[in-house]
């Protein structure tokens, strides 16, 4: 059984959806938007909480998957932390390691949900984004064979830390960045070295190498990382670890509910396969019908796929790198 840890943030998620929220296309910049006047009251007629953050999404999935699954992150300590921990302990994900912030309270975000499926987040960060250094000194890592690192609300310094002790550890570091550290790209290519996994979508990728295509962001990225993965939403997926190269398209075209956490059950799915030695195509595959999973229903976890589910095929090419 492979021992892994999810790094990263917690969060409780209201989800609102109703005819009151819809989207529109915008003339000008040709994309679909979702416009609220000020001091109008919108109708709205489905309710729904639920946990969220990156890495307790990706802990779901590891656990799922029949791996030994932790979480750390901070969260406060208040009603919405103790139903993020309270769900994790459901599945069987070890908790004990968390950080509780006496100041500030755990990450909520209101999730306002179009018809499309597609949605406008209000995050309050709270405790999520005061990760220091310090607290992950104390951390040992070396009970751990991987680490899955998502969003760290750019804390570089704990970062550093954790990818370090990681290295000294012998321990692997899969890594799927958030928006605050692919912001700072160099720093962000500081941290790489002791990076065996990086998880990216086509536009994150484009923050940190140059390149036109998936491919050739992938490319450019190898020059970092032994393995990259770069998704295209429903455009596919490359995945290369510098022998081979797998394209991929849509894993099944089924009508999307949500997709809040979308990106987190790719990249959990993918490492939930490589890391217990399966290869580069069957962890793609794993990783797009996990994914496809998620968006078709409401919020991040209800759509995780569980251990011996089958999987059918999908368009996939492997060919060399």
């Amino acid at each position: 059984m492979v021992i892994i840890c999810a790094l990263g943030a917690a969060s409780q998620d209201v989800f609102l959806s109703g005819k009151g929220i819809r989207s529109q296309l915008d003339a000008s910049s040709n994309e679909y938007v979702e416009e609220f006047k000020l001091g109008a009251k919108l109708n709205v007629e489905h309710v729904l909480f639920a946990t969220g953050g990156g890495a307790t999404n990706a802990a779901v999935t590891f656990s799922r998957q029949g791996l030994q699954a932790s979480f750390i992150g901070r969260v406060g300590k208040d009603i919405a932390g103790h139903g993020v921990l309270s769900e994790l302990d459901k599945e069987h994900i070890d908790t004990s390691k968390t950080i509780y912030d006496e100041q500030q309270g755990t990450q909520y975000s209101t999730i306002l949900l179009t018809e499309t499926g597609e949605r406008t987040i209000l995050v309050y960060r709270g405790a999520a984004q005061a990760h220091t250094a310090a607290e992950y000194e104390q951390v040992d890592f070396k009970e751990f064979e991987w680490l899955y690192v998502s969003s760290f609300g750019g804390a570089f310094e704990a970062l550093s830390v954790i990818f370090e002790h990681a290295k000294q550890s012998g321990v692997k570091v899969a890594f799927n960045p958030g928006q605050a550290e692919l912001d700072q790209p160099e720093l962000l290519k500081g941290l790489l070295n002791d990076v065996t996994v990086l998880i990216l979508n086509k536009d994150e990728a484009a923050l940190v190498v140059e390149g036109g295509s998936s491919e050739e962001l992938a490319r450019h990225l190898m020059h970092y990382v032994p393995v990259v993965v770069v998704s295209d939403g429903p455009n596919g997926v490359v995945a290369t670890d510098g022998k081979t190269i797998i394209e991929a398209g849509m894993y099944e075209d089924v009508p999307v509910l949500d997709r809040t956490g979308a990106g987190d059950a790719f990249g959990s799915g993918f490492v939930s396969y490589y890391s217990q030695g399966k290869s580069l195509k069957e962890s793609v595959v794993f990783a797009s019908a996990n994914s496809t999973s998620v968006v078709t229903m409401y919020g991040a976890k209800d759509g995780i796929l569980h251990q011996g589910v089958a999987l059918h095929e999908m368009p996939i090419k492997e060919r060399e790198f």
